[in-house]
């Protein structure tokens, strides 16, 4: 039997959970439909996502369709959670997109489709909610033309839309499908433009050739509650979706696995259960395992560990290549975590943007407010935490959204009321230059350190975080100072000259030394600051801030007001394209403005205009 692993994608509110809960349904996984509303769903099993009515993490589902089994990716929809889908995206064998028919491309939807091409993803269009009144399809497809890609075709059409009598009939191979498929495959073009026409097994051919590379996109109508269209949306994802190729060799025994973990979810007595897609070799319980992450700062870290439990998703003993696995018992992993090499799989999301500061609302669960960040941080790689003064944790987030409902996740996990003060954009600093300072041994002067340290900074290529090196021997020092002086560097570059943090920053060890048996690593630890300071105001630093693409798209008549708008607030644009219905403006702005602009924008637009935004990175600040 062969394995699919698809994700189901879409802007909130368009259905998503209530697909997952259908597909289950209609092929036996579950004996009865959960709803949204009634708290009662398979994949969002949390009791934050339960009373919010939204998906916070991914969840996997399976259910088998003839020689098929599928494993179903639930994903979040909430832009706040954008990188939580893009972690999942990692793993897929292709996506499910979609679309409400009443509500039609909403600005997530846009940001998904554009990351789902970017991968060149297998991707169906499933438009959900014909039986909904205000429901559309012929507008629906020219808004998808228009506002998603131009690469699309309807391969079923809907009778009775926006009635309770809604239904959906297939369309036949023809013409209309030619047309369309020939702006992405020379050879239908072809066909088309010089004959003879192409056959219906040509053009069934050239569709799956096409969804495979993720050129081209099927649209599907239907409805998750009524159940209508979604056997034809199974039909074409197991017709039209290719799995993952496996190795050669894969599947003998010995050789070496390789994975990626995508989710961890806590599990009773804080034993973490971690979800691993394979692509080569196999798994057991027992079986030693060697997990690599590529922390912040650029170094590597190593995780070995045995699996006490291998619950393999569809109910197999082993885990093989292109299927997914809970694993359980492996302490100390972390989403996004690699199971053998470190390769280049890793999903292309930037980092969170927005501070806060976090303080217990009751000043005695202080120290068990800290203790619980800390720990939901080392499950999620992107949520930053560190202590702060006052026995306050400052957090790095997405967004609002997430701030609540991590507010909530302290409150009923650990029992622990706390007050977020209002994120603010985190600034970072880099390097300028290369400095140099040292610190010798007080032979005669015992109030200072017993320690001799020598060191280098200088700039770091741009994106790799932080790294230590040594130009003096490895055996100068015992290997406890050696660690006292890297890991000491890495947490004083947390807070730079302009109390920011230093990122992309190479530092060297040029001289060590130490009086033994006097000397110990608190030594290092006390001296290296000092030292590493000294250094860093030599080599002197410029001060970055974090900016976002956006789009913004408006009626004619706000394009002015708009734009001035967007320039008076620091934009940068890429591009203004449109015509008699709507604009649509590209380009960069500050991140610290963003907030002001989307507040602004229904009052420019009376209330018509969209807007949607990603971290797209920093720029050095400008002087004012």
């Amino acid at each position: 039997m062969r394995t699919l692993n698809i994700g189901i994608l879409a802007h909130v509110d368009a259905g998503k959970t209530s697909l997952t809960e259908r597909l289950l349904f209609d092929h036996g996984a579950i004996d009865r439909l959960g709803g949204v509303d009634t708290g009662d769903t398979r994949t969002d099993d949390g009791a934050i996502e339960r009373q919010r009515g939204i998906t916070i993490r991914s969840a996997v589902a399976a259910f088998t369709a003839g020689d098929t089994q599928i494993n179903l990716i639930d994903t979040p929809g909430h832009s706040d959670f954008i990188a939580e889908v893009e972690r999942a995206l990692e793993v897929l064998d292709g996506a499910v997109l979609l679309l409400s028919a009443v509500e039609g491309v909403q600005a997530q939807t846009r940001v998904l489709m554009r990351t789902l091409r970017r991968l060149r993803l297998p991707t169906l269009v499933f438009v959900n909610k014909i039986d909904r009144p205000g429901a559309r399809s012929d507008a629906l497809l020219a808004d998808i033309r228009r506002r998603l890609t131009p690469h699309v075709a309807p391969l079923t059409a809907v009778t009775d839309i926006g009635t309770a009598r809604a239904g959906v009939v297939p369309l036949p191979e023809g013409r209309r499908l030619a047309e369309a498929l020939a702006d992405v495959d020379p050879d239908v073009l072809a066909a088309v433009v010089d004959g003879p026409e192409p056959t219906p097994d040509d053009l069934r051919g050239a569709l799956a050739a096409r969804t495979a590379d993720g050129s081209f996109h099927p649209v599907l109508f239907g409805s998750a509650l009524g159940g209508q269209g979604v056997a034809g949306l199974v039909e074409n994802v197991t017709r039209l979706i290719p799995p993952a190729p496996v190795p050669p060799g894969s599947v003998a025994p010995g050789s070496e696995p390789r994975g990626t973990v995508f989710a961890v979810r806590p599990g009773p007595g804080g034993e973490r259960t971690a979800y691993l897609r394979l692509y080569d070799g196999r798994v057991t319980a027992r079986q030693r395992l060697t997990f690599r992450r590529r922390e912040a700062d650029g170094r590597t870290t190593e995780v070995r560990a045995r699996a006490t439990r291998v619950d393999v998703v569809g109910g197999a003993r082993t885990l093989t290549a292109g299927n997914i696995a809970a694993l359980t018992g492996v302490a100390g992993i972390r989403v996004g975590d690699r199971l053998g090499e470190l390769g280049d799989r890793a999903p292309q999301f930037a980092p969170p943007t927005l501070e806060t500061l976090v303080v217990a609302r009751h000043p005695e669960q202080a120290a068990a407010l800290r203790t619980a960040l800390l720990w939901l941080a080392d499950q999620d790689p992107l949520l930053h935490a560190r202590p702060a003064t006052g026995g306050a944790t400052t957090l790095l987030l997405y967004g609002e959204v997430q701030m609540e409902v991590l507010a909530a996740t302290l409150t009923q996990d650990f029992g622990i009321e706390a007050d977020f003060e209002p994120g603010r954009v985190r600034f970072l600093e880099r390097p300028a230059g290369v400095g140099e300072a040292s610190d010798e041994l007080p032979w005669h002067d015992l109030t200072r350190y017993w320690a001799t340290i020598g060191l280098r900074v200088e700039p770091g290529p741009r994106g790799s975080g932080g790294a230590f090196a040594y130009e003096t021997e490895l055996g100068a020092l015992p290997r406890a100072f050696h660690q006292a002086i890297e890991e000491t560097v890495h947490a004083t570059m947390a807070t730079g000259p302009r109390q920011t943090p230093v990122t992309d920053y190479r530092v060297t060890l040029t001289r060590s030394g130490f009086c033994a048996p006097i000397s110990t690593a608190a030594d290092f630890r006390g001296l290296t600051p000092i030292v590493l300071r000294r250094a860093l105001d030599r080599a002197g630093t410029r001060l970055y801030e974090p900016y976002h693409a956006f789009e913004a798209e408006v009626p004619p008549d706000a394009l002015a007001p708009v734009t001035a708008r967007l320039a008076a607030s620091g934009a940068e644009f890429t591009g203004t394209t449109g015509g008699d219905t709507a604009w649509t403006i590209t380009g960069e702005l500050p991140a610290r403005r963003v907030r002001e602009v989307e507040l602004r924008l229904p009052g420019l637009t009376h209330g018509e205009g969209m807007w949607w935004s990603y971290p797209s990175g920093d720029r050095e600040l400008r002087p004012h």
